[in-house]
């Protein structure tokens, strides 16, 4: 037996899923150590640890379970000295999981978030080959202070810059901005750069008051208005092309602002930056103006994760900007 120490974190997803009789559909069933069973060839590689997080699906894992997965992450890597931490997830929702881990866990072990687009029950299951992946990637000692990764279908991103991009294909997680990390092939690995950007923000709380909003043409006032009345502590906003809104929109974020509410702003484009480049009304000049926040390539539900973060350690102004723009 091997001397590398793997710890694998089970959360659930379509990873631990097979078809149930009554309805026809996935359904989440297996335990950790159950699917070690159906895999095998998982402990000829590593000295494996198992621990059950949980069996949710990915539309049910909230910032709070991240928050707590996150936390006993960090616990169960200081009661052993392990090689690689590997976390089964739903993918619906994993690029925001592994954005959290990546946020808050410091070390340089990799930590590789993966899941699986097919279920057990199906022949052409992914869950098998996406762990012996990842086993080989912890494994690897070109793969350390990458921050934390995520793989599936051979493909290794960095968790700051993956997307889920279509909604059933098995090569479904892309970088679109800067592409994969690097890839693996029958257990050989290639790293072909380094991730854009490591950070972590050092706080042991979150602040999930925060509404998610998407522009759309001809979008007035109404909706950042009623979020902003609504108690709610930040906003996130999908604007249209490189940062820009509706005169009207910008009305209502404006106002938003002068509520003292901190509000994100990322494109609706699957790829690219958010830039203050024009200078019309609701143009990004105007939203920078009054002190919108740019996430350069961060998506919506990836700012929304990091501002979340960002509140739980400051409400500073000039700190939660610093954040965000440096």
């Amino acid at each position: 037996m091997t001397d590398n120490k793997i710890l694998i974190v089970f959360t659930g997803g379509t990873f631990s899923m097979s078809i149930d009789e009554n309805t026809g559909g996935a359904v989440p069933k297996y335990s950790g150590e159950e699917l070690l069973e159906k895999i095998p060839e998982a402990k000829e590689l590593a000295n494996i640890t198992c621990y059950d997080f949980g069996k949710y699906p990915g539309p049910h894992m909230t910032p709070e379970l991240m928050l707590k997965l996150s936390n006993k992450i960090r616990e169960l890597l200081k009661e052993d000295n392990y090689t690689g931490v590997i976390v089964t997830h739903g993918t619906d929702t994993l690029e925001e999981t592994a954005y959290f881990l990546d946020l808050t866990i410091k070390t340089e072990i990799p930590i590789v978030v993966i899941g699986s687009m097919k279920n057990s029950s199906e022949p052409d299951w992914d869950g098998p080959r996406n762990l012996l992946d990842a086993i080989n990637i912890c494994l690897s000692k070109n793969c350390k202070n990458l921050g934390v990764l995520v793989c599936l279908n051979g493909d290794i991103n960095a968790a700051s810059e993956v997307t889920k991009t279509y909604t059933d294909e098995v090569d479904t997680f892309s970088s679109l901005d800067f592409g994969a990390l690097g890839f693996i092939q029958n257990g050989k690995i290639i790293i072909n750069r380094l991730p854009t950007k490591l950070e972590t923000i050092e706080t042991d709380k979150i602040n999930s008051n925060i509404d998610m909003l998407t522009v759309y043409a001809g979008m007035d006032e109404k909706f950042f208005k009623f979020s902003a009345d609504s108690g709610v502590e930040g906003i996130v906003v999908e604007a249209l092309g490189v940062g820009n809104v509706p005169p009207a929109a910008y009305e209502g974020i404006k106002y938003a602002v002068e509520k003292d509410i901190p509000v994100v702003l990322v494109s609706r484009c699957p790829a690219g930056e958010t830039l203050d480049i024009y200078s019309y009304p609701g143009a990004g000049k105007w939203l920078h103006s009054i002190g919108v926040i740019f996430a350069e390539y961060l998506n919506g539900q990836k700012a929304r994760i990091k501002l979340m973060l960002a509140l739980g350690k400051t409400k500073d102004k000039k700190e939660l900007k610093k954040l965000f723009e440096d």
